[in-house]
């Protein structure tokens, strides 16, 4: 497996779905579930996550048909911040699209801020094995976070 490619790819895949605002499959597999995908010739893309201001999901990457890696995420709004939820989201979405493309993060760049909000990444590993935590605070107190743990798939 080229690390290269799959990240390059990833970093792709995850700009063109959720981060980028792509269009949820109209009907998915599993009900309940949205499911974003984005396909690059053998590579094949899949984020499903179900809940809204708690919420749990999967990004799993075939390559031609095969299952090679895999991240799973949870988490969500604070109790109580869940009206934040939908500038929260839209803010989240930024920081993600404003990682840095020499390294492999699952999520965004170790720190992003922009207006009242600030995100906060850490992650441990790289993309063969990789686990991190991620914050957004509004005027610098916490509402929202997911823990991501992940990596490549062996057979």
């Amino acid at each position: 497996m080229d690390l290269n490619k799959l990240k390059e790819f990833v970093d792709k895949a995850a700009a063109a779905t959720y981060a980028g605002g792509g269009k949820e499959e109209e009907n998915p597999p599993r009900p309940g579930f949205k499911e974003l995908v984005y396909i690059d010739g053998d590579w094949n893309y899949r984020d499903s996550y179900i809940g809204f201001t708690r919420s749990r999901g999967m990004e799993v990457v075939r390559y031609k048909g095969t299952p090679v890696w895999s991240t799973s995420y949870g988490g969500g709004m604070i109790k109580d911040k869940e009206n934040l939820a939908k500038q929260t989201f839209d803010f989240l979405k930024k920081a993600m699209q404003a990682k840095d493309p020499n390294i492999f993060s699952a999520r965004g760049q170790s720190d992003f801020r922009e207006d009242k909000y600030e995100y906060k990444y850490s992650q441990d590993g790289n993309i063969e094995e990789f686990n991190g935590y991620e914050e957004i605070y509004y005027q610098g107190e916490l509402v929202f976070f997911h823990r991501i743990i992940g990596g490549v798939i062996n057979y």
